[in-house]
């Protein structure tokens, strides 16, 4: 029976294989919510729910999903994202439990009513021999909104990314092994390409079996995911610019722009505005009265912060505008939600141990109007990167711990940020003679949850 339910949905969602345009789309949507009753469980895709770092969601294959036609060329025009966005929504949508406008829950989908739980990943195939050369799959990110039940396929998600290597490889999309310092042990490589953000990303992962498959067992945990898995090693090759071109990180040419609270006030707030990975909006705790003196920072603080900050909605209004200007800033659209985000920066304790292994910056991030319990990967390796970028506000805030650092020998490439869930590590590398960013690299662990049928 489930292969005959397979083959009745892998019909219907190739719509006789040909481009879906929104008139299209539009007549399917009036058809599927027409009078007429559906057969129970005749809308479905075969999917996988997965966990990627401290996101769960949906990883899809593309050919099971409408078609889509754009008169663009190119994986990451607008036309084309938004074309994909039209044909995806009537399926997409309703399989994570949106549109909820009134409980924001998700209830009657996968989703569970938060940011990093309303998320889907579409894979494909490379589409030429040109493409093959330089990767092993295609990834589009997918946001899917909680209340409005829009799709956003503005930027990347860096946790989810880390399943998507795994899953490929597993699935036969392509990759290699390589050795490892570890006698016996290998590892798998997968190349993948972000259409959102037309980005190459390597994953490298712990494989085991003949055929070597992944393997998710092992000895390394991450702050925000109980328990301990193998490790996941993310490295995103040349990130910077990844929406507003910007090769130097910096979109307005600035490390530091002055943004205003509210329209029509002079701009008074100081910000960083980077592009590295997912563009994002920097601004100090300390602009917003967010830490008063020198209030200790630590992991239970910043629980404190995000609990503040979800209860003032003020100040969540402040915020909004910050995030929207800063988008204006970088000629981005402020309307979309998922880029920029908006991250709030605080230094260390005056009193803490340059030397010792504590975070050199802490910070609170807003995801899609929440606050987020850990930090959106992708901004991560943004702050990550901008504190690596002379005069920026990440670089002033940890500039005499890392002086300390150095003086006492230790390595500089690696950052390591707190959060209101722990702290994440990222490694950026630079081109010594022109500063660009050449790669930044990160760890996760993630693991498939559940294959399966899911009825929308």
């Amino acid at each position: 029976m489930a292969d005959r339910i397979a083959q009745r949905l892998l019909t219907r969602l190739r719509w006789a294989s040909r481009p879906v345009s929104s008139s299209v789309v539009g007549e399917e949507c009036r058809r599927l919510s027409s009078s007429k009753p559906q057969p129970p469980h005749s809308r479905s895709f075969p999917a996988y729910f997965v966990r990627g770092g401290t996101s769960n969601g949906l990883v899809i294959r593309e050919d099971v999903l409408p078609s889509y036609h754009s008169s663009e060329t190119g994986a990451a025009d607008a036309a084309a994202m938004q074309a994909r966005a039209v044909a995806w929504t009537p399926v997409l949508a309703p399989a994570m439990g949106s549109p909820d406008p009134q409980h924001a829950r998700q209830l009657d989908g996968m989703g569970s009513g938060v940011s990093s739980t309303s998320k889907v990943c579409v894979i494909a195939p490379p589409a030429s021999v040109a493409e093959r050369a330089d990767r092993d799959v295609n990834f589009t990110f997918v946001q899917v909104g909680i209340r409005d039940g829009q799709l956003d396929l503005a930027g990347n998600c860096g946790n989810m990314v880390s399943a998507i290597g795994p899953l490929a490889f597993d699935l036969g999309y392509g990759g290699s092994i390589i050795d490892t310092a570890s006698p016996g042990e290998k590892e798998g490589l997968v190349r993948i390409f972000n259409t959102n953000t037309k980005k190459l990303i390597h994953s490298r992962f712990r494989v085991a079996g003949n055929p070597p498959k992944f393997c998710p067992d092992g000895d390394y945990a991450i702050d925000g995911v109980p328990g301990k898995h193998s490790r996941i090693t993310l490295g995103f090759m040349r990130p910077a610019g990844a929406k507003t071109g910007a090769q130097n990180g910096l979109p307005t040419g600035l490390p530091v722009d002055l943004l205003s609270r509210r329209a029509g006030e002079e701009p008074s707030v100081p910000a960083s505005l980077v592009d590295v990975c997912n563009p994002g909006v920097f601004v100090l705790g300390s602009s917003l009265g967010l830490v008063k003196g020198q209030q200790e920072a630590g992991n239970l603080a910043m629980r404190e912060v995000a609990t503040a900050i979800e209860t003032d909605a003020e100040l969540k209004v402040t915020l909004d505008h910050l995030r929207r200007e800063g988008a204006i800033r970088m000629g981005m659209d402020p309307d979309t939600e998922s880029v920029p985000k908006l991250v709030i920066l605080f230094e260390p304790p005056r009193n803490a141990d340059a030397t010792d292994e504590g975070p050199d910056v802490y910070c609170v991030a807003l995801s899609m109007g929440q606050v987020h319990k850990a930090v959106p990967l992708s901004l991560a390796l943004c702050l990550g990167a901008a504190v690596q970028i002379p005069g920026t506000l990440a670089a002033q805030l940890t500039a005499e711990r890392r002086s300390k650092k150095t003086a006492a020998g230790e390595d500089q490439s690696t950052v390591v940020i707190g959060h209101p869930s722990g702290r994440v590590d990222v490694a950026t590398t630079l081109d010594g003679g022109d500063g660009t960013i050449l790669s930044a690299e990160l760890h996760r662990t993630a693991r498939v949850l559940m294959e399966g049928t899911v009825f929308y």
